[in-house]
């Protein structure tokens, strides 16, 4: 039997001074994203993500 590695393995999307996006590839196989905003952090499952950057390119405009 093949053991699974707890950990998530993980990868930064983009970085500044006060935000952090990155993602998690979960032991499961599911990838996962997170945004740290200053003292708040935002979880994000693959269609969640998908549509908040939907949502972010249509604020952005």
């Amino acid at each position: 039997m093949a053991k699974i590695d707890p950990d998530p393995q993980t990868e930064t999307i983009a970085e500044t001074e006060n935000y952090l996006a990155w993602q998690a590839v979960e032991p499961d196989g599911e990838i996962t994203y997170h945004l740290e905003l200053n003292s708040v952090t935002v979880h994000f499952f693959q269609e969640e993500w998908e549509e908040f950057l939907r949502f972010a390119r249509e604020i952005s405009k």
